[in-house]
């Protein structure tokens, strides 16, 4: 028990590290309130259950890096029932009250308590050994744009990092000290007991001694880390929650909202959302973002991680004075990302999605290209020209509307007009799928298929324009929301029960932006409706393809924001190909660079993504034949990639309406000379 002086020192302590670590946590809750839109408290009740249960069993944590995941899951779950530890360590320095040589509920909270601080002590020490031993962070100075923030994240890791050790530490090995006190030992608290034979011959008064000091290190340390808690990565433990918390789940990845700042995007600190700027201090700087971004896995200078530490770099640099808003603070292309950076991100979602934080920094990039666009500055000349193009001809082929459905003249059977007759089904094709002549013929096929199935549906033919998806994601809200009202009012022409499309893009705008402007009727990719059909038994399956080893690639528009992955693989697996995954797939998909208008972009030098794909699925064996794709802008990306790669004449790329048009035996034009009625039970999604 403490005497008192001890006791006094350590209530004096608590008042006035707790007065300015308040302070602190005070400063930050305004600093993100300058953020633009309200804390959705609503949420908080709805959700910190459910989340808190998530949190606690690490499910955010162990999406990647499965061993490192562990050792943080060590170092979580002992901090986590040390709360507990500490109240009753509390309990003892200034009461008096003492768990040791206590059976029943007090045993099994001992050797819990007992066995989590070495576990504890474990996964810190293994955490730091790879931190400051292996060295697996890469920052360069494209993407790291505060002078402070190279030795900063060492340093901050080495703080934290030592302070838990000797939290934890100290608390362990006083036990083995109170252990060693009473003569006996308490099995328990096997370790400590193991630790407290060494310290039986130790004198009544240094052993004494060695329990006020180990209880001073664990929680007089607690105190003197409060102060500096706000301003650590540490900060994670109380933001990271909230984030996860305070998130709408209602909003799907794939749903934008609206621009900040009136209209105008994000300039500046305070022209981001709330949200965003409760990312920054939510960042653990794990780096997950980091490797899995197409863009910086291609020598780009974009980290999604940098963003992040450069943001809260800067705020705890001025923390005071932008919390009070008494400061301007500097445009974020000066002091959180690079305009070389904006443009290289693909909007693939991938830093999003393997976040274990709750962070978003895709939307930051997107918000400041909204204001980049806005502001008129200069862009890449190809991009403007797409741009440029679609505010024209509603198409980034600078091709007139009534060219868009000129495919249609070479099948043996009429599309129906859906806007003069009804459907089921509308189909609405896509730019790259009606006019890149090397989609066309793709198109066709998926055409035929549909009508072999006895599918009713039809086209808006050249009522239909870009869909807009890629263009809100370049940041030109404008245009996104004129091609929006074109086919908005193309939509109000036909009658149709569903809508069936080509491009995963298209079905990502479709599914979830166009909701918020009346289209209420449910929307499939083509590799859902195909999938149903064969199921159903009105694309009969003649032919199997036995001899086709293939890997297919997901779309990250399909795969990662929609989360459509099993229909494909349905019918790769009907179609018995010797079918082989890619390490990366299904949700964790990497990407294949054509997102965010960067198809329509210079492609940098040096490797591309396209490229990497290629290459990870050449690593399947030497037997691989097919990349099977269901995406036309894939189609596009990876047929120059086999080229440029070196893998031409070895692997070739393929939609997978090509592959069920091989099993179903559909041969040219004349194949749907057998199409049967449509069948008179429907069933979704394919009718």
């Amino acid at each position: 028990m403490l005497t008192l002086p001890e006791r006094i020192a350590f209530v004096l302590l608590v008042v006035v590290c707790g007065s300015i670590a308040a302070r602190g946590f005070y400063r930050i809750y305004r600093a993100i309130t300058r953020g633009e839109g309200e804390i959705p408290l609503h949420l908080f009740l709805r959700r910190v259950i459910p989340v808190t249960v998530e949190i606690l069993l690490q499910k955010p944590i162990l999406k990647a890096r499965p061993v490192v995941s562990l050792f943080h899951a060590f170092v979580f779950f002992a901090f986590t029932f040390y709360t507990l530890v500490n109240i009753f360590d509390l309990a003892e320095g200034f009461v008096g009250f003492s768990t040791l040589h206590r059976g029943g509920i007090w045993g099994v909270y001992n050797l819990i308590a007992d066995l989590l601080s070495v576990a504890a002590l474990i996964g810190m020490a293994a955490l730091l050994i790879r931190r400051f031993g292996l060295k697996p962070f890469r920052f360069n100075d494209t993407v790291l744009l505060n002078p402070h923030v190279p030795g900063g994240i060492p340093r901050d890791s080495l703080i934290v990092g030592t302070f838990i050790l000797l939290h934890v530490g100290s608390r362990w090995f006083g036990q083995a000290i109170r252990i060693a006190a009473s003569g006996q030992p308490d099995w328990w608290q096997p370790t400590a007991s193991v630790v407290s034979f060494a310290l039986m011959g130790v004198s009544e008064q240094a052993l004494t001694v060695g329990e006020h000091v180990t209880w001073w290190l664990a929680l007089g340390l607690i105190l003197l880390f409060l102060p500096y808690f706000p301003y650590s990565k540490h900060i994670h433990l109380i933001v990271a929650p909230l984030n996860w918390i305070l998130r709408d789940p209602e909003r799907p990845l794939g749903q934008l909202e609206p621009p900040t700042n009136g209209g105008e995007g994000a300039a500046r600190l305070q022209e981001l959302r709330w949200y965003q700027l409760m990312d920054a201090y939510a960042c653990i700087m794990c780096l997950r973002c980091q490797d899995v971004c197409p863009a910086h896995n291609t020598a780009q200078p974009l980290s999604p991680a940098a963003l992040e530490i450069n943001k809260r770099y800067f705020l705890n640099e001025h923390l005071a004075d932008f919390a009070a808003g008494t400061m301007e603070p500097p445009p974020l292309l000066h002091m959180a990302i690079s305009k070389e950076a904006v443009w290289a991100c693909t909007t693939c979602a991938a830093c999003v999605d393997i976040c274990p934080t709750g962070n978003r920094p895709m939307l930051d990039i997107i918000d400041i290209r909204r204001h980049l666009v806005f502001s008129g500055d200069e862009m890449d000349p190809n991009l403007q020209e797409a741009l440029e193009s679609l505010a024209r001809q509603g198409n980034s082929f600078n091709k007139p509307a009534r060219r868009r459905a000129r495919w249609t003249k070479e099948l043996d059977f009429k599309i129906k007009d859906a806007r003069k007759e009804p459907v089921e089904y509308l189909w609405f094709v896509g730019d790259f799928a009606s006019y890149d002549p090397r989609m066309q013929e793709n198109t066709k096929t998926v055409a035929r298929l549909f009508h072999m199935a006895g599918l009713d549906f039809g086209l808006l033919y050249e009522g239909e324009r870009n869909s807009g998806n890629d263009v809100r994601r370049v940041g030109e809200e404008g245009l996104f929301e004129m091609l929006v009202e074109h086919n908005m009012k193309e939509f109000s022409k036909a009658q149709f029960k569903a809508i069936v499309t080509t491009d995963p893009h298209t079905y990502n705008a479709l599914k979830n932006e166009y909701k918020a402007y009346g289209l209420d009727v449910p929307v499939y990719h083509y590799t859902e409706v195909l999938a149903d059909l064969i199921e159903s038994g009105r694309l009969p399956l003649n032919d199997k393809l036995h001899d086709v080893v293939a890997t297919y690639h997901d779309p990250c528009y399909l795969g990662r924001y929609n989360r459509v992955t099993e229909a494909p693989r349905r019918i790769l697996r009907a179609l018995g190909i010797d079918f082989r995954e890619m390490p990366r797939h299904g949700v964790n998909t990497f990407c294949c660079g054509a997102g965010g208008g960067r198809i329509w972009m210079d492609t940098a030098t040096g490797e591309r993504p396209s490229e990497q794909r290629i290459k990870e699925a050449a690593g399947l064996g030497d037997d691989l034949r097919y990349f099977v794709v269901a995406c036309p802008k894939d189609m596009a990306m990876y047929s120059d990639a086999v080229k440029t790669a070196g893998y031409e004449g070895r692997i070739e790329v393929i939609d997978i309406a090509q592959l069920v048009a091989r099993a179903v035996g559909l041969n040219g034009e004349g194949a749907s000379a057998s199409t049967p009625q449509a069948a008179d039970v429907a069933r979704s999604p394919a009718g």
